[in-house]
């Protein structure tokens, strides 16, 4: 009898095969949004996650200044080389410590040139950036120690400059200064922010200070810790130095920020995990728009049909064998209805996913539950015009015109 209901059912959704698809479209779309949305979300968290990895492992920054309207880091007193050496010795659990100077200037080889940022630093900066390179050698002691006017080169910098060729033991010029090549940084591509990583030359801290800043400040220090290592104690350990060391008196602000980028990572993560459930619980609303179509149009073939249910009634058919039907026939469109909102909706995000340069990662429990939940609008919204069916009165049913 229960085969007997799935033919009728069946056969009556192919009668109305427009009425039917229709029907169903709210499905679709809601099912589709729902996987679309979460499947995209997830690519970009994991995006997101991939680009604050590559700023550096355990990576933490020390900036003069507070950040927020109205604080000018540039009012604040900037570091010098001894606070640098103060957090190297007198922090525990570091795997490098580096300072970095920042200007951007213009750099020129034969006709070529181009605006850049220079970076002053030293040899830690490989270390605390996890920046290898991929020709030459990193900055020695001497070249530290003495200001000798060598440089690295981004993989931008190389290409925009010296095209094909070799840029090594060649001579460019850094806003004036004569700067020999010694090494080429391998390619981090875009961040985050959409900031060009590689649109970067390193220069030794001591030439930057004297040939192109003209100071020894230091304005920004970069601080990687060992792996295992609490990066929240490192922080909490680098405040205090720095509160001594800057004589900065208790109750009063921090005139620098120590910022800690895997927490900025998780920020920014659970961030894009919230507007992602955000936007698949709006999409999900149309899941529910679906099932009150559905609704609607069980009612409408119920009207439709009032005869040929008294019919059934009349000849012996019992209460749950009408009901059955109606009920399988929403259940069955809500099915369908997922079915093609499930493929609809993995096929966006891949075409998201591929515009958006984001992974395409599916989340096979959101599949699942979209899938079921597709299946309990059917059985919650279907039962109530099924209902009605079942309970009509064989005479009066036969009555209606």
């Amino acid at each position: 009898m229960f085969l007997e209901s799935v033919k009728l059912a069946l056969r009556a959704i192919m009668r109305n095969a427009l009425r039917s698809f229709l029907t169903v479209l709210g499905i679709v779309i809601g099912v589709g949004a729902v996987i679309a949305m979460v499947t995209i979300g997830n690519g970009t968290t994991a995006r997101v996650t991939e680009e604050m990895a590559k700023l550096g492992t355990n990576l933490l920054h020390v900036n003069r200044g507070q950040m927020g309207p109205g604080r000018a880091s540039s009012d604040a007193r900037a570091f010098t080389i001894r606070d640098v050496e103060a957090i190297r010795t007198q922090v525990g659990g570091l795997r490098a410590v580096a300072p970095l100077a920042q200007k951007s200037v213009t750099v020129i080889f034969g006709t070529e040139s181009r605006i850049t940022t220079v970076n002053g630093t030293d040899e830690a900066f490989f270390i605390a950036q996890d920046w290898p390179l991929v020709a030459g050698r990193p900055f020695m002691e001497s070249d530290i120690r003495g200001g000798r006017a060598a440089c690295i080169l981004g993989t931008t910098v190389r290409d925009r400059l010296f095209g094909p060729l070799s840029p090594l033991e060649r001579n460019i010029r850094v806003a004036g200064v004569s700067c020999e090549v010694i090494g080429v940084l391998e390619s981090k591509g875009q961040s985050s922010f959409g900031m060009d990583q590689d649109d970067v030359v390193l220069v030794p801290l001591r030439m930057f200070q004297r040939r192109l800043a003209g100071n020894t400040d230091v304005p920004r220090i970069a601080v990687s810790a060992r792996d295992g290592v609490d990066t929240q104690r490192v922080q909490a350990d680098i405040e205090r130095l720095l509160r001594e060391r800057r004589n900065i008196q208790v109750g009063r602000e921090d005139d620098f920020t120590v910022r800690d980028m895997r927490q900025m990572a998780q920020t920014a993560a659970g961030t894009t995990a919230m507007l992602t459930a955000l936007l698949g619980a709006v999409a999900a609303v149309s899941l529910l728009v679906g099932g009150i179509g559905i609704m609607n149009i069980m009612l409408v073939s119920v009207t439709e049909r009032t005869r040929e249910i008294g019919v059934r009634l009349a000849i012996g058919a019992l209460e749950w064998q009408v009901l059955s039907q109606f009920l399988i026939e929403a259940v069955a469109l809500s099915l369908f209805g997922g079915i093609v909102g499930i493929i609809f909706g993995l096929t966006m995000a891949y075409v998201a996913a591929i515009f958006l340069e984001v992974p395409f990662i599916v989340d096979g429990r959101i599949v699942a539950v979209a899938f079921l939940f597709s299946a309990l609008v059917g059985i919650v919204f279907g039962f109530f015009p099924a209902r009605r069916a079942a309970r009509l009165n064989p005479i009066e049913a036969l009555r209606h015109e």
